[in-house]
This record gives C-alpha cells, structure tokens and sequence, in this order.
C-alpha cells in the first residue's frame, strides 16, 4: 500500500498540462476524434478526470491546445520581411535564438522522413525532416534557419507543405482547422496561419487594399486541399486506411477506368486525362496549386 501510495505521488507529481496535451494527441493520432475521451486519458496518464480538468479546464479546450501545439510545431513563426542568417525570428520561445548560430534545445534532433527532400529546419538547432524529391522542404519553427536571400515564394511554400504535411501526419488536424478557421478566427491557430501566410504575400508586392483577400484565398486553397488528403479511415470502404499505396493506387486505377468509360463524345476532356489522374502524386499536386496561386498574385501586381 505504501508503495502504490509513493508511486501515485510521483505521477501527479510529474501531471502536466505539456503532458496531457501530448497524450491527447497520442491518442487522437491514433483513433481520431472518438477517441479522445476523460475515460482514454486518465487511464493513460494513471491519473483522475479532477487532475486533468485541474490542468486544461474541459475537452474543448484540450483539443485546441492539441491543435495549437500541432501547429506551432509544423509552421514557421514568421521573421521581419527580408529576414536573413542570424536575424531574430518572431517571438521566440526561451534558449532559442534565430538565423543561423540559433541556440540548440538540449539532445534535440529533428525527424527522418522521405529521402530527397530539402530538411525542415525545425526548432532552433533541430535538424531536418526529408522529404520527397524535387520538393522544398519546411521552413523551421521559432528562429529556424532561413537563407540570407530567401524568396517570399519559398516562404510561403514552407507554410503551405507545413500544414499540409501536418495534417497528412494527424488526420484529425484538418477537420479542426476548418472549425477554427470559420467559427473562431480570434482563437491562437489562425491569426498564426494567416502571420505566416501574409507576411511573404505582402512582401510581394501585393496592394495593401488586397492583403485580406489575396491571404484568404491562399489559406482556404492550402486548408481545402489538406482536407481533402486527409481523410479518415471511416470514409474508405471495408475500413482500409486510406493512406496506403495499395489502397490509393487501386481507387486512382478505379477512378481511371470509370472516366475512360465515359462517353468520348461527351466527355473528351476527361479521357485525355484519365491516365494523369491515375498516376498523380497529391503532395506535388499541392504544391503545384499553390504555385499557381503565386503566379497569378506575381502576374496581377503593380509594376
């Protein structure tokens, strides 16, 4: 009894509101929405639904807190228009610097991902997350590592990859953004989006008149297509996740063949790209529609 009562006492001890947020996102990694219940964390955590609201007040406010740690952690915090090498970056969390020269976070590293890729330069001192080839990578969080000449199109390329893969990585993401996005955009997530969205769009020389609507354009085009990648399980029929390669190539070679099915005379266009359907990848396609955003805002600019 005494043992169990000792034991108790150090994991109230070692509660936190850090810690109850990463296991919410642990568990809603894992079972979406559903799963993330007072019952899942307090037998996860070994611990009591009163410690838990002690910490993070209800379930709304926990899953915001999911939301704004997932996004803090995928997004660049926006540094001073032009910012180069060893130039401040944001508000900048403590022990970390920006530019190049940034304080390290002790026994960080950053994550392995697909090999090719230009590295996300994560939180000051973290290394990079790979990526697929040809594709620029994410620009790093608070005080990442920037180039002394990066472009604003880089910029805002880093911000778009960064929610799209962070959605991709927490299918739950996408839904919850959308939320905050329509129903509370004073709450902490999008005035973050639309910081790091506006800034590389104002510095491209968008009239001030257009800044509101060139960034919502963009932001709605970056958080529809991460929503659309980023289906759940349920949606899939017989319950396949949907992000295997066996399960998307087969409902592309469906989709296809359906389309070739059409009649020609009806439907010309949709046969002559039946086959690049089938064989797109959706991330460069991403990146593809977010290229196109950027040239017709570079196309309609003053000169």
């Amino acid at each position: 009894m005494v043992m169990r009562t000792r034991q108790s006492q150090r994991r109230r001890q070692v509660l936190s509101r850090e810690r109850i947020v990463e296991t919410a996102i642990e568990l809603l990694d894992a079972g979406g929405e559903g799963a993330l219940t007072v019952r899942a964390l307090t037998e996860r955590l070994s611990t009591g639904a009163g410690a838990i609201y002690h910490h993070v007040g209800n379930m709304n406010e926990l899953g915001q807190a999911a939301t704004e740690t997932v996004i803090a952690d995928a997004l660049p915090w926006p540094v001073a228009s032009g910012g180069g090498a060893g130039e401040s970056g944001g508000a900048e969390e403590a022990g970390e610097t920006g530019g190049a020269g940034e304080t390290r976070k002790a026994g960080e590293s950053g994550r392995a991902g697909k090999a090719g890729e230009t590295g996300k330069a994560g939180k000051a001192g973290e290394s990079g997350r790979a990526g697929k080839a040809g594709e620029s990578g994410r620009a790093g969080e608070v005080g990442g590592s920037r180039g002394p000449r990066e472009r604003p199109e880089d910029r805002i390329r880093a911000v778009a990859l960064g929610l799209y893969d962070a959605a991709t990585e927490h299918s739950w993401l996408a839904s919850r953004l959308a939320a905050q996005l329509t129903r509370e955009p004073w709450g902490a997530v999008t005035p973050r989006i639309f910081e790091s969205m506006g800034r590389p769009l104002r510095d491209l020389g968008v009239p001030r008149g257009d800044w509101f609507t060139t960034t919502s354009t963009l932001v709605h085009y970056v958080l529809g297509a991460t929503s659309q990648n980023a289906q759940a399980a349920d949606d899939v029929p017989g319950g396949a996740p949907p992000d295997t390669e066996e399960v998307r190539a087969a409902f592309l070679d469906t989709a296809s063949r359906a389309w070739r099915d059409l009649d020609p005379e009806e439907y010309p266009f949709l046969h002559d790209i039946a086959d690049q359907m089938r064989a797109h990848e959706d991330r460069a396609q991403f990146l593809a529609g977010v290229d196109l955003i950027l040239a017709g805002v570079t196309a309609s600019r003053p000169r």
